[in-house]
This record gives C-alpha cells, structure tokens and sequence, in this order.
C-alpha cells in the first residue's frame, strides 16, 4: 500500500504524480474502515482528502502553518504527519485526539474545537512572523459554516490590511453540520456556479504577463481598480471589496488544480482567499447521502452504514424534542432558536411540525442570543437550544442584551458536564458556574427525564432570564415516583435521615442513589436531596440540614470553582453555621478526551470515589 510509506511529515512529497490518486483512495478506505470501529467524525474529513493532500504538497510542514478551523476535519492531515498508527485509540482516554493537538505534533499549528476561529489565529501568526522577520507560509482553513460566524468577519476585516502573504482556504460544502442558512450561503452559491469572471481574469493575468515591460505594470494597475471589470460580470465581489484576493472556485478534488492555485496564493502579497468546493462525505455512499447524520458518528457497519449499538432508551435531547413540540401546540408565542445545531439539540422534529417556530442562525451563538432578547422584548417566549460549550461563547450576551433587561429568555442547555471523546473544548463543565454568577439568572438541573419536562414547562410559564441543564445520553429513569410541582428555589428531599446529607444537581442524583445505598450498608445514615436549583439557593432546605447533620455534600458535574458546591460552603460561612462541607466537583482544569465513566473516574466524581472521600471526612469530623 502506498500509505504504508507515509511514516511522517512531507513523506507525501516522495510520490509521483500517478500514484496520488491512488492514495487518496487509500486515505479514504482507512478512514472509513477505521471510524466504523471507534466512531468519529466521518464526513466532514472524507470531504478534504485531496485539500489535505494539497496542501501537504505544497507547504513544508511544521515550517508551514496549517490552522484547522473547528478541526472536526483534520484526520487526513493527522495521517500525513505520521499518526496512522494512533486511530486504533481515536478519541480515547490517553489516545489520539480527534481535534488539533499542539503538544500532540508539532505539525498542529493550533488547538481548535469551536468555530470561526481559524483566521483569527492565521493572523497572529502573521504578525508573529512578520515582527521576526521570518519567510513561512500561515494558512487557516475553514468551512463555509464558519462563515456564518461573525468573528471571521472580526478577522477578515483586519486581513485586509496585510502587505505580506497570507492564505485562507474556504473549504465549500455547502454544510456546516446541518444545511448552511443566511445570505452568506446564498452568495457562495452563485460563486460555485459562476465561473466567467475568474476564468476571464486568469486568461487576462496570461495574456498581460506577456507584454513587454508593461505587463506587470497593467495587471498591478487593474488590481487597484476599485469599479473593474469584475463589478460588470459578478456584482458585489465581497472578498475582493475587502481587500483579500479571491482564487476560485476551484474542485476540491482535483489535486492538480489546487496545487496550481495554491501555487498561486503563494505569490500574493496580501491575504488570499482560495475557493474550494467538495463534497462532505465523498466516496462513502451512506454519508454522501446524509452529511449530516455522519458528521460525528458512533461505530457503524460498513456495508449499511447503520449504528452497530442502536439506541434503546430515548436520551435527554429526545425528551426535550417531544417536550417542546407539546408546548408548541399550546404557546403561539413559543420560537425555538439554534445555531446550526437543529439535529444536535432535538429540534429538527419541531422544525418539521412548525417551519417557521424554529428560527437556525447559523454558526452564531452571540447573535442567537441577542436575537432571542429582542424577540423577548417583542412580547415572544424565545427558547435557545445550545450545548453548553457553545453557550460559552455568548457570555457577554447573556449578561449585557438578557439579564440586564431581566428578559424571559429561556436557555435549554444541552450536553453539560463530561460529554466524552470531544475533549476539552466540548466539555460542559463550566455552566452551572458562568450562568450562576449572572444577576436576573435563575438556573436548574433536572435530576431525571421527567423532570426535564417538568422544568421546560415551568420555565415557559417562568418571568425573566432562566436556564435549564442536562447532560448527553440516556436520560434517568429512577426516582419515577418522586415528582413534587417545581416552585421556585425549592429543592426536592428524596430521603430524610441524619449524619450525612447528600445535596445533587441534575445528572449527578443517579449517583448519589448509588452512593447513598453503599454508605447504608455500611451503616452509615444519609439524607438525599435533589437540588433542583442552583441559583436560587434553597436556603431554607440548607438551614435544615445544618441542624441535624454532620456533613453535607455537594454534588455537581461542573468545576468546582463558582459551582454550587462553593455557593453552598459561602451560605453557611455567611450564616456563622459550623457544619462541615465536602464539595464533589471537577477539579479546576480542563478535562481531555475519553469515555466518560473513565473520565469520571479520573476527576473523582465516579461512585467508588465519591464514597471514599465521604466516609474518609465523616470520620475525620
């Protein structure tokens, strides 16, 4: 096999032109040979197969810097940067990372994970380079869905001013991970089907060169032209208006094209902006056929493409997606937004049942947010579906455009605490402790699927700014029976008893059933209580608990620091009591990829964890 001689960086660069073909379609057979078994994201990185292999040519790396935008793309680059090797172990604990990775190669320019980053970077790159005086190429690669985010605008505006070389690579599928949304998508659009202008300008660069002495001069003067001939044939060159040249559209995957064009982008003195179009999914049927279904995939067969562990129980997500068309059908003024998460966070079923109650913003969660302001303002009863890494990024949003204004903005914050082989700029453990700090922000956690339900309704009924967490996967089943009406910063007692009190949030109340019911068998007495909020504090509950037993014990899948566990240690500071407090939280540092009961494990959340430490400080009282 031609890929068994692809051991590390620039190995690619040792092929002949005939045998590249062939390669990609190696590359192509590995990939999908390999997801199939540890799961991944598939279709996004079948779809950049001859980009990479392009770039890889054209660029010497690690000199060179590729930026990967999301990165959700960039297992072929790990595969000719010597990685093969580690896609037995993709996304698992202590294995190969499905993201960019610095301290993984030093052929990873940068750590990505969210979108819209990519020039950003590139451009302090640049100017890192520029201020050495040095003489490598920076490329940032990103996809047309990061375009419908407004901080590659940021970026390409100041792009516009270099003097020096920059590439930028938009990687055109038409996909973000749903189907693109907004007048961005429209314009790329007649891009892709309008090739007069640049096949004219390329002829008229050929033709001109030629001219004696004058050549050169006439192309640069044409160039500074602001009403040229290109206004004539495509109206609105948006790129070039800003002051990046713009290559393309060139096929994706075409290799020789994009060598030559890259070639090209090279030469430009300035940022360029080269224009490829592919495919998502290329080359595996099931994923050509449904993108979006293979863009992050569990293990599958091959030769159906289905999941080979279906799904039996509904999760979270399902419970939220049947809740909210129920709400739907009773509130006209319900809108659901997402940022082009509508799969991802279960709206897709509302946005079938009612087009236009579902309102995709694409990959904008700052905009997503202050749109839903003012639709509160407006007398509607927005409900923004958003995982709660993404969430982060509106932070300024919620506090200056919602809370400030004490809006009815309902938050419906999906995969919060661990969610796995994403890594570290997935995981949702930050929330409970951004949200919380928030004036005018009430926050909960439901503790089972039925109570999901149960705060949805009692949020929409709710006045002001309110949000509701819940993790990825199945959603609980126990605790059916314990389903008193939720009222606000009132928690629910499951159990009642002395010596130890166990306080959980949300996902971590099926723990602490567990983690009751070793500690009785040993002996010990334990109270349990579902915290239900976590802002506001159910003080009166903490009171109570102060008077009868000796240790109570936050539990939380959320950092420690600002959690609820440290809200709950300053009440009682505050309140003079001399109770103890053991706080159960994720330790201050970022969580990297991996299963998640492993995960849990390592950050001392797991069940077996949790009781030593409670039996281990009970003694030590």
């Amino acid at each position: 096999m031609i890929l068994d001689r692809i051991t590390k960086e620039n190995d690619i660069k040792t092929l002949s032109e005939k045998e590249l073909p062939q390669l990609a379609e190696e590359i192509r057979s590995f990939l999908i040979r390999s997801i199939s078994e540890t799961g991944g994201h598939l279709a996004s990185n079948l779809g950049v197969v001859e980009l990479t292999m392009a770039m890889h040519l054209v660029f010497d790396l690690p000199e060179d810097k590729i930026i990967w935008d999301v990165g959700h793309q960039s297992y072929t680059h790990k595969i000719l940067t010597g990685r093969k090797e580690g896609f037995g172990q993709l996304r698992k604990y202590g294995g190969l990372s499905g993201f960019p990775k610095r301290k993984e190669s030093l052929c990873d320019a940068f750590d990505t994970g969210h979108s819209s980053t990519s020039i950003s970077a590139g451009l302090g790159y640049v100017y890192g380079r520029d201020l050495r005086g040095e003489k490598n190429f920076i490329i940032s690669v990103l996809g047309d869905g990061a375009l419908t985010g407004g901080m590659a605008y940021e970026a390409l505006n100041n792009a516009g001013r270099l003097h020096t070389n920059f590439i930028i690579v938009l990687n055109d599928n038409e996909m973000s991970i749903s189907k693109n949304v907004g007048g961005i998508s429209t314009y790329l659009g007649n891009l892709r089907t309008n090739s007069t202008y640049q096949n004219f300008k390329i002829n008229l660069t050929k033709v001109l060169r030629k001219v004696p002495s004058y050549g050169e001069k006439i192309i640069a003067h044409l160039k500074r032209t602001k009403s040229g001939i290109k206004q004539l044939i495509i109206p609105g060159m948006l790129f070039e208006e800003m002051g990046i040249t713009y290559l393309g559209p060139v096929d994706g995957h075409n290799i020789a094209q994009m060598i030559k064009v890259l070639n090209e982008a090279k030469r430009i003195k300035g940022a360029v902006l080269v224009h490829v179009v592919t495919k998502k999914g290329k080359g595996f049927a099931p994923a050509e056929r449904h993108p979006a279904r293979y863009h992050g995939t569990e293990p599958f067969d091959i030769e159906t493409g289905k999941p080979l562990a279906p799904k039996t129980k509904p999760g979270y997500t399902d419970v939220f997606s049947s809740a909210i068309c129920q709400i739907a059908k009773r509130e006209e003024r319900m809108v659901a937004i997402t940022a082009a998460m509508a799969d991802g966070t279960g709206l897709r079923k509302l946005q079938k049942e009612y087009p236009r109650r579902v309102v995709d913003v694409g990959i904008a969660e700052e905009h997503a947010v202050t749109f839903a302001a003012g639709l509160a303002a407006s007398g509607m009863i927005p409900i923004v579906a958003v995982y709660s890494s993404f969430l982060q990024r509106a932070f300024d949003q919620l506090i200056h455009d919602v809370c400030i204004q004490n809006l009815h903005v309902i938050f419906a914050v999906d995969r919060a605490g661990l969610v796995g082989s994403d890594g570290e700029t997935h995981q949702g453990i930050f929330d409970l402790s951004f949200l919380s700090m928030i004036p005018n922000m009430t926050v909960m956690a439901p503790k089972n699927r039925w109570e999901l339900i149960d705060m949805l309704n009692f949020s929409v009924s709710f006045e002001g700014p309110i949000a509701f967490r819940y993790p990825r996967g199945e959603a609980y089943e126990g605790l059916e029976a314990y389903r008193a009406p939720i009222e606000l910063g009132k928690s629910e007692w499951i159990y009642d008893e002395t010596e130890i009190m166990l306080i959980a949030v949300g996902s971590m109340v099926k723990t602490a059933v567990k983690v009751r019911q070793n500690l009785k068998e040993k002996g010990f007495a334990c109270s349990l209580v579902n915290a239900r909020f976590v802002k506001p504090l159910d003080e009166k509950m903490l009171m109570e608990a102060a008077q009868d037993h000796k240790l109570v014990v936050t539990m939380e899948e959320n950092v420690k620091t600002g959690g609820f566990g440290e809200q709950v240690a300053d009440f009682y500071t505050e309140t003079g009591s001399n109770i103890a407090v053991l706080q159960i939280a994720i330790p201050d540092q970022y969580v990297e990829h991996g299963n998640v009961e492993i995960l849990k494990k390592e950050q001392g959340i797991d069940e077996s964890s949790i009781e030593k430490r409670i039996i281990a400080s009970y003694i030590g009282q």
